[in-house]
C-alpha cells in the first residue's frame, strides 16, 4: 500500500496539481497514488521502498519493460548527439521506414507527440481530403482528449454526439456522430442518414479504454464495407494495439485495414510519440504539401525516434511477443479458474497480451456492457494486488498488460497474489 513518503508527497502535489496529479487515471489509486523512484524490468520501485509486479506498463507502451538496455543504449547514443535540432534526422526516415513496413507500405507518416495529436491529426485530415464534416466514433470508445472526441451517445433517434467534458461546445460535439461498439446496425443507421457527409468512421479495433473489448466477428470487416460503400475513410486507431498485437498491430491481426492509421505508446519505446500513416494520396494533403495544417517544435524528437526504432528492432525477433503472450494466457487461465472456484460472477476478455477481468454476469462485448460491471469488486481485487506487490490498472476501465519481462518467474509470484487476493474477494 502506498506508505508514509507517498502520501507527504501527494499532500504537496495537491497544492500544485488539479487533483494532485497530471493525468487523471493516476489519482484512482487509492486513498493516494504510489511515487515511484525508478523502474527495471518487470518492477516499479515505490519512493516507500516497496517493489511492485508492474502490469500497468504505462498504460502500454513499456512493452519490453522498463529500461530495456537496448532501447536505453540507442538513447544514450542520441543525448550524446544532443536532443532537439528542429530541423530533420536521419533516424525519422528510419523509423518511418519500419513503420510503413507494416501499415501501409509505400505510404506516408507524420510523427507528432500523443495519440491524441495523432487522431485529432487525422480526424482534421479525413476532412480535408473528403471535403465532408461528420465523423463517426463509437459509445464509451477513447481517442485522446480533445474537443471532437470528448463526445458520448446523444440522442437514439438523431445519434448526434454529446459532449462529455464541460469546455466543449456542443456545436462541435453536433459533428461527431455516436454509434454503438460491435453494433454494425448502429452504424448503418447513420450512414443511411448521414453518409454523404461522413468523412471518416474512427475506431478502436480492440476497445481498450474500456477494458479489453475485443471485435466481434464480422464487426471491423462491416466497418470497412460501409466506409467503402459511402465514400468515408475508416480510421483504425492502433494507439494501444500497434505493435502489441503483432508487428502489424490489430489490422494485421484480424486481416482488416484502415484508410489511415493512428499509433502511439508502444512506437516510442516509452517516450512521447504519436503517428498518422495511410497512402501517399491521403497524406499528401497535409502541409507542407498539402492544406491540411499539422506542425509541432517537438514532432519527430530525436530521443524518441532513437527509443522507438530501437523497441521495433527488439520486436521483430519475436521473442518478446512469445514470452508476453505465454505470460499473459496462464494469468487468464488462473483467473478464470479462480473466478470458478469461488463461483464468482465474472468474466475474462483476452487478446494476446492484453485482458481484464469484469465482474458481471454474462459477455461483456461492448462499453455498455463493461459499465454494467461490479466496479467495487474490481477495485477490490486491485486493492488486494497491490497489498501483495502487484500492480493491475486501477481502474476496471483500463486494461492488464503483460510484457517481455514477465517471466515465468514473475508469472509464478503474481499467481500467489492472485489466489490470496480472490480468497479475500470471497471471504468479503
Amino acid at each position: 500500500m502506498p506508505g508514509e513518503q507517498s502520501k507527504k508527497l501527494y499532500e504537496e502535489a495537491l497544492n500544485l496539481f488539479p487533483g494532485g496529479v497530471n493525468s487523471p487515471i493516476r489519482a484512482a489509486v487509492k486513498p493516494y497514488p504510489f511515487y515511484v523512484a525508478k523502474a527495471e524490468g518487470p518492477y516499479l520501485y515505490t519512493v516507500d521502498g516497496e517493489r511492485l509486479i508492474d502490469y500497468v506498463l504505462a498504460y502500454g507502451p513499456m512493452f519490453l519493460g522498463h529500461k530495456h538496455p537496448q532501447v536505453m543504449e540507442a538513447v544514450k547514443k542520441q543525448l550524446e548527439n544532443g536532443w532537439l535540432y528542429g530541423t530533420p534526422g536521419e533516424l525519422e526516415i528510419e523509423l518511418a521506414k519500419k513503420i510503413l513496413k507494416y501499415y501501409h507500405p509505400g505510404g506516408m507518416v507524420r510523427f507528432v507527440n500523443t495519440g491524441t495529436e495523432a487522431t485529432m491529426a487525422a480526424i482534421r485530415l479525413a476532412r480535408g481530403y473528403t471535403g465532408r464534416k461528420y465523423i463517426i466514433k463509437f459509445n464509451g470508445c477513447y481517442h485522446g482528449a480533445h474537443d471532437t472526441v470528448l463526445v458520448g451517445a446523444g440522442s437514439a433517434a438523431a445519434e448526434y454526439g454529446v459532449p462529455s467534458s464541460l469546455g466543449v461546445p456542443e456545436e462541435i460535439a453536433k459533428l461527431t456522430l455516436v454509434a454503438r461498439y460491435n453494433d454494425l446496425e448502429s452504424v448503418e443507421r447513420i450512414m443511411k442518414r448521414h453518409g454523404d457527409q461522413v468523412a471518416a468512421i474512427i475506431v478502436e479495433p480492440v476497445a481498450g479504454n474500456a477494458g479489453v473489448i475485443p471485435p466481434k466477428p464480422g464487426f471491423l470487416k462491416g466497418l470497412r464495407e460501409l466506409a467503402d460503400r459511402y465514400g468515408a475513410l475508416l480510421i483504425m486507431d492502433e494507439v494501444i494495439t500497434g505493435f502489441r498485437l503483432g508487428l502489424g498491430g490489430a489490422q494485421e491481426y484480424y486481416g482488416v485495414r484502415g484508410d489511415l492509421t493512428t499509433l502511439g505508446k508502444i512506437v516510442g519505446g516509452g517516450f512521447p510519440i504519436g503517428v498518422v500513416a495511410g497512402p501517399r494520396e491521403i497524406m499528401e494533403k497535409l502541409t507542407p504539401s498539402g492544406k491540411v495544417f499539422n506542425a509541432g517544435t517537438f514532432n519527430a524528437h530525436p530521443v524518441t525516434m532513437a527509443a522507438g526504432l530501437a523497441t521495433i528492432e527488439v520486436l521483430e525477433t519475436g521473442e518478446p511477443y512469445r514470452v508476453a503472450r505465454e505470460a499473459a494466457s496462464k494469468l487468464v487461465k488462473v483467473v478464470e479458474d479462480l473466478i470458478s472456484r469461488y463461483d464468482i460472477k465474472a468474466t475474462v476478455n483476452y487478446v494476446e497480451n492484453m485482458f481484464q477481468v469484469f465482474f458481471v454476469d454474462g459477455e461483456v462485448a461492448s462499453p455498455d456492457d463493461a459499465m454494467k460491471s461490479n466496479r467495487e469488486l474490481y477495485n477490490k481485487l486491485h486493492m488486494e494486488l497491490l497489498k501483495r506487490g502487484v500492480f493491475i490498472a486501477p481502474s476496471q476501465m483500463e486494461a492488464v498488460f503483460t510484457s517481455a519481462a514477465h517471466s515465468v518467474e514473475v508469472v509464478e509470484e503474481t499467481i500467489r497474489a492472485l489466489e490470496e487476493a480472490f480468497k479475500r474477494l470471497r471471504e468479503q
